[in-house]
């Protein structure tokens, strides 16, 4: 009997930390050890979540999860979506089993062989490797210096356009580094697209921790498609719920790649139903928590010479701390915090180029945390680099 052959897809090397066979054992036992300081995934663990949790256990009662849902979503989280990004008549949104969905579906609804995608390194390379899986050429353009703020801007998009390129990546606020856009930086993207008959595609993960964000749909509605989750803001990141927006003529080609034809998590919808319609009450505490704990990590950086911070003030929940000067490699630091129940990232996991240069950490948990994990990046520190 023959054996399936199987199909080769291109995916990122993930190697994990010492003492585990692979990175799924990795994760579990983070997830699993509850004293664990979860910095590593962007996460958001402020939320109170009462009103979400109360939603969400009073639907299980009712039974209503024996049913599939709507295949593209609830109306009125569809509706919801669309109100909270300010967003008018024009525009409609796919529920998704998260941001990482939406964004697979986009690439597989665009990309052809050939055609090429415009990223950038440092970055969030999930997108590289879904262009990769379809046909796509990624030319992923070094922003690791001051010289363009530690951004893809609008110049450099423009000098690396060619005759295949199709999509323009933004991911705004940028994971890893923090660093966002300024208005007139997202009119010069935009005017891009249109003259250029290019995609946008704008993945606004982050836009909530921002102090000020701006949306590339407003100024290229035909040629923008944006990506929304509720994973950091609201909190939600294990329940897995996202939507990809855009206007109804470019959904018609992405609801063709639906993977969930069966509908989205129901009990994820019920939820982000309830974050939405409760978001008033409680994102500023989220927003100045979060914000006010970089402060200690700045402070505690400043501290040890060699190191900085390339984005600071971060628009997001997460920087960089760039210990390069210092010989210290960041695999090391990582592997040293863990053993002190601090969850990081090393630089590889988001840079191919700059991997050896610095840490990912986010910032979203409760003040008494950060303070540890400050404490204890000064001391290995100095303990590593003698």
């Amino acid at each position: 009997m023959s054996m399936i052959s199987p199909k080769k897809y291109h995916r990122t090397a993930k190697m994990p930390p010492n003492d585990f066979k692979n990175v799924n054992e990795f994760f579990n036992h983070v997830f699993q050890d509850k004293k664990m300081i979860w910095m590593g995934q962007n996460t958001n663990h402020l939320n109170d979540h009462k009103e979400i949790k109360e939603s969400m256990i009073e639907f299980i009662k009712t039974n209503e999860y024996c049913k599939y849902p709507p295949p593209e979503g609830f109306p009125e989280l569809q509706e919801l979506i669309i109100k909270d990004l300010g967003l008018k008549n024009g525009f409609e949104s796919l529920i998704t089993a998260g941001g990482t969905e939406s964004l697979h579906i986009c690439m597989q609804s665009i990309i052809k062989v050939g055609d090429g995608i415009i990223t950038c390194d440092p970055g969030y390379q999930i997108i590289e490797n879904f262009a990769r899986r379809f046909g796509g050429k990624v030319k992923s353009v070094e922003i690791y210096n001051n010289e363009c703020s530690y951004k893809l801007t609008p110049k450099l998009v423009e000098d690396n356009i060619d005759k295949k390129t199709k999509i323009i990546s933004l991911i705004d606020p940028l994971n890893p580094l923090g660093s966002s856009y300024t208005k007139d930086e997202i009119k010069e993207f935009a005017e891009i697209a249109e003259e250029k008959n290019l995609y946008l595609l704008h993945d606004i993960t982050y836009r909530d921790f921002a102090r000020k964000h701006y949306l590339a749909a407003k100024y290229a509605p035909e040629r923008t498609l944006t990506i929304y989750s509720f994973s950091k803001i609201c909190g939600m990141a294990g329940l897995r719920i996202g939507s990809v927006i855009t206007t109804p003529e470019m959904m018609k080609s992405l609801k063709d790649f639906m993977i969930n034809d069966l509908g989205t998590n129901v009990l994820s919808q019920v939820g982000a139903i309830t974050a939405l319609k409760s978001k008033k009450k409680w994102i500023k505490k989220v927003r100045e928590r979060t914000f006010k704990n970089q402060k200690i990590i700045k402070r505690a950086v400043d501290q040890v010479e060699g190191t900085f911070i390339p984005v600071y003030p971060s628009q997001a929940n997460m920087m960089a701390i760039d210990i390069y000067n210092t010989g210290v490699d960041p695999v090391d630091l990582t592997n040293y915090l863990l053993k002190r129940k601090i969850f990081v990232r090393q630089g590889s996991y988001t840079s191919r180029t700059y991997g050896n240069r610095y840490i990912r950490l986010s910032f979203s948990i409760p003040k008494e945390q950060v303070q540890i994990f400050a404490e204890n990046f000064i001391d290995l520190m100095g303990f590593l680099r003698t």
